[in-house]
């Protein structure tokens, strides 16, 4: 398997992480539940998760494997300061109207992850 496979795997990984995330805070948002320790820790793996992919990209980058549009690195760029940026914008708050706030920005995060992977193979769009 090429480098440029598993960035591409990883890729797709996280877009369905961060969906499934999004989904889960909106359900604990509707069910009137707040942050817990569980959903503390999925944030970190899926942060984790876009670190690593952002690693593989940027190693692509040094070595010469360029996208297929250079918008694909503002969109990386933007998923991976999501979960960071949502944190900051919260206070790290765990209170119900966060999870809203989470689920709402997960989702559009699936957004822009779907544009990196299309950026990438040079869709027009």
């Amino acid at each position: 398997m090429s480098i440029a496979e598993i960035h591409a795997r990883l890729g797709n990984t996280a877009l369905y992480y961060l969906l499934i995330m999004g989904l889960w805070a909106l359900w604990r948002y509707f069910r009137k539940q707040g942050m817990d320790s569980n959903y503390w820790g999925a944030l970190v793996i899926g942060e984790v998760l876009i670190l690593l992919q952002s690693g593989i990209g940027a190693y692509m980058w040094l070595v010469g494997l360029r996208p297929g549009r250079g918008i694909h690195i503002l969109y990386g760029i933007v998923a991976l300061l999501i979960i960071p940026g949502l944190y900051l914008y919260t206070k790290g708050d765990d209170k119900r109207p966060v999870m809203l706030i989470y689920g709402i920005a997960l989702l559009i995060g699936v957004g822009v992850l779907l544009r990196a992977i299309m950026t990438a193979a040079g869709v027009p769009g």
